[in-house]
């Protein structure tokens, strides 16, 4: 299928290999199916429709950097948005953390001895800085800052934190792999007789944030690899841990021996897009060890000291790197609550133009986001335009639409919907908003 050059143990200062990639069928209808999916996978590939759409940008100026540009914003924020919604809902508190910090952090933390060669540096005041690859150093400073009881665990502490981690070049990929990106972390503060339900309740957020966009999962258990930090005592009771909640939620899982963090057992979800390909997005790692490094304490009902658990998770993932999985698997036709733009009012003589930016603007104070097209051209050709781009709705605004006080609906995917007043149209989009339908 292809072939690319790689460097032995992923070192550059290791001898070049040939990498070759191949696949097999048993059958030549399994090996159709195969390639009738790339085929459609090349019209879907993120960085095609990133530019087509105005998305973003990928520019050597910034290799593995994306530049968003105005409507990959729109639909940024819309997901953004979501996010801080789902967690008010499941109980989680926001902070933020500093982009940079000290050497000291890291080295106490562990990332500087197991994670250096991927984070950038610099010296100020003569000290060494990194800035962030993760968001979870800063995460224990802030629990740190004041005393903490047992009444106010679980403390779930959510992050949207810019990272930044040193790939090789050849390793970049659009928005799937790069070097620059928000992380929607968390970090969940408990007791150990909390550990189970926290797990069990971070499940469901991500069964119901994955359902919301259509997509379903499986889970990967990773246990202890060779590099790590902590007994084995200790992660053999973490690993059953997640074993006892993933089963009681029902949910079954493929064990991943020795692929976990340095600092605990982890599940990946990997999602299926509608083409069948598996994306790992969400994560939940379990870490005994850095509360410990940390010395984060909490009083508990007794009055003494005890040290809490933690869990690293993020649901997303990387929020650029899910909004490259999205538009594949919507091929770059958001549903409407998601799209960058929901409608297009298109005037089809000049003598409809004022009216079609009144009512461009009652959509827009209905929360709508609005384009229009005054522009002297055929109205067919703005609609193929706008069908181009993918836009949900197409509103026509001729001069018996001006004179009834009605619009012509035109949908993307079902066409013409025939004429109707602005306020049914308006109490249609809204409720596919509200409910987040997927058309």
């Amino acid at each position: 299928m292809s072939v690319a050059g790689a460097y032995w143990r992923g070192s550059e200062k290791n001898k070049m290999l040939k990498r070759i990639y191949a696949t097999a069928f048993e059958k030549k209808a399994d090996l159709d199916a195969y390639i009738t999916m790339l085929e459609e996978a090349k019209k879907r590939d993120h960085r095609k429709l990133g530019k087509e759409l105005g998305l973003f940008a990928l520019m050597d100026e910034g290799p593995g950097f994306p530049f968003f540009l105005p409507k990959g914003m729109e639909l940024k924020n819309t997901l953004l948005e979501y996010w801080h919604e789902v967690h008010r809902r499941y109980g989680y508190v926001e902070i933020q953390t500093p982009i940079m910090l000290n050497r000291e952090l890291w080295e106490k933390s562990g990332h500087w001895g197991h994670y250096r060669k991927n984070m950038y540096t610099t010296v100020i005041d003569e000290q060494d800085f990194a800035i962030k690859p993760m968001n979870c150093p800063g995460g224990m400073l802030v629990y740190g800052i004041e005393p903490r009881s047992y009444r106010d665990l679980p403390l779930r502490m959510a992050e949207l934190g810019l990272v930044h981690r040193h790939e090789l070049s050849g390793a970049l990929h659009g928005l799937f792999r790069v070097r620059c990106f928000t992380q929607d972390d968390a970090h969940i503060f408990m007791t150990w007789e909390q550990m189970k339900d926290e797990i069990k309740n971070v499940i469901k957020l991500y069964t119901e944030v994955y359902s919301t966009f259509g997509l379903n999962y499986r889970i990967e258990l990773s246990t202890m690899p060779e590099d790590h930090i902590g007994e084995k005592e200790t992660w053999d009771y973490a690993t059953d841990i997640l074993k006892q909640a993933i089963t009681e939620m029902g949910r079954e899982y493929k064990l991943n021996e020795g692929d976990g963090a340095f600092y605990g057992p982890k599940l990946d979800f990997h999602i299926a897009d509608c083409l069948g390909r598996s994306w790992q997005c969400g994560t939940i790692q379990l870490d005994m060890q850095l509360p410990e490094r940390f010395e984060l304490e909490y009083t508990g009902a007794d009055g003494a000291k005890h040290r809490p658990v933690m869990i690293h998770r993020a649901m997303f993932g990387s929020i650029e790197r899910f909004i490259g999985v999205l538009t594949e698997h919507f091929a770059g036709a958001f549903p409407t609550w998601l799209a960058p733009v929901q409608v297009k009012v298109m005037a089809m003589t000049d003598r409809t133009m004022d009216a079609s930016v009144e009512i461009a603007k009652k959509l827009e104070a209905a929360g709508l986001r609005v384009e229009t097209d005054l522009r002297n051209e055929k109205i067919g050709f703005k609609i193929r335009e706008a069908q181009m781009q993918k836009i949900p709705y197409m509103l026509i605004v001729g001069d018996k639409e001006v004179e009834n006080g009605v619009v012509a609906v035109r949908a993307r995917k079902a066409g013409d919907l025939g004429t109707m007043t602005l306020d049914d149209f308006m109490a249609r989009i809204e409720k596919e908003v509200e409910e987040k339908t997927i058309d």
